[in-house]
């Protein structure tokens, strides 16, 4: 037997003692790094504007995280786009837990359905942590808006086709408008906006005529006499809002809509880390404090597990793009 012979199981033997001891380094420093984990700023990527209850929820969260951790917690808003400006701006972000989002149905579900080409995939590219809340949405107006409910409110636009406007930041405005006309045999045209504020706003200011959307932005200008709440998406009376009816209940049956938002890292996040990010949020939105300060905006905390919520997303996506179809929305 030569020389070469009886070294090369010698080579084989040592090469697989280096793997193992490679791999048992790996694994020592996953540990060590959720152990450790946090030990700087952790930043919550925002994919819509100041004053949405995607930032509320965020900042909600990111106060009571940093006291948990004793690390900064940042929020970052990058609104625009659907929400493709802030996923895109997560992904060039380390996988390394410190960079999360708050996304909702529209990024996470709608998306997939609303656009041929959407820049990350709403399941492969991200690892889901917990649900946030879930909720609906209210249909407001101009005060000086001739309608005081949604069947006078239809009345007018069918005098008017194709004259009046309807806006909003994200797709549960996008489709809860398109349901308006299909359900109420209108004609009124969609006006996209990067936020929420900036539809209510412009119905404020008369450059559009309604908005749908979420209860924290729109019911203080409701209150403050500044617009008309005409109805709500959801299928019974928000709670805190009873005297809204719902949309059904003014003869669109069948009208139902609930939006939703949860917590999600980017795509190669370390196991370990992502479990104590689920852990963290969850046990935040299980607080009375967390169902007291949602529920008075009619929202409804929804914490759960990565692997519940991965599973709720997949129905998501599913609904969401059949409701889409069935409101004759084309794809962009």
């Amino acid at each position: 037997m030569t020389a070469a012979a009886i070294m090369n199981p010698l080579r084989i033997t040592r090469r697989l003692l280096v793997g193992a001891a490679l791999a048992s380094a790996a694994c020592a420093s996953l540990a060590q790094t959720a152990a450790g984990f946090p030990n700087k700023p952790i930043h919550i990527i925002v994919p819509f504007g100041a004053g949405t209850t995607t930032d509320l929820a965020a900042r909600f969260i990111g106060q009571r995280m940093s006291d948990m951790t004793k690390q900064p917690v940042v929020v970052e808003n990058k609104a625009g786009a659907n929400g493709f400006i802030a996923l895109q701006y997560l992904l060039q972000q380390p996988a390394d837990g410190y960079s999360i989002t708050i996304g909702t149905n529209t990024t996470h579900a709608a998306n997939s359905a609303l656009f041929k080409k959407v820049p990350y995939d709403p399941l492969a590219d991200f690892v889901p942590l917990s649900g946030v809340i879930i909720g609906g949405s209210v249909l407001a107006v101009s005060p000086n808006t001739q309608a005081n409910n949604v069947q006078e409110l239809l009345a007018l636009a069918k005098k008017n086709p194709g004259k009046m406007s309807f806006g909003g930041g994200n797709s549960a405005a996008r489709v809860s408008g398109e349901l308006l006309k299909e359900l109420g045999g209108i004609d009124i045209i969609h006006v996209p906006y990067k936020t929420l504020p900036m539809a209510i706003t412009d119905v404020m200011g008369g450059q559009i005529d309604m908005v749908f959307g979420d209860a924290p932005a729109i019911m203080p200008q409701v209150r403050a006499g500044k617009m008309k709440a005409l109805g709500v998406t959801t299928r019974a009376r928000m709670p805190g809002y009873e005297d809204i009816p719902t949309m059904a209940e003014q003869g669109l049956r069948g009208f139902e809509l609930n939006g939703w938002l949860a917590a999600f890292a980017p795509k190669g996040t370390p196991p370990d880390v992502a479990d104590k990010l689920s852990k963290m949020i969850a046990d935040i939105m299980r607080t009375p404090e967390a169902e007291t300060f949602f529920g008075k905006n009619a929202w409804k905390p929804f914490p759960g597990t990565g692997a519940e919520l991965g599973a709720f997303q997949r129905a998501e996506l599913q609904k969401w793009q059949r409701m889409i179809k069935s409101a004759g929305i084309e794809p962009e």
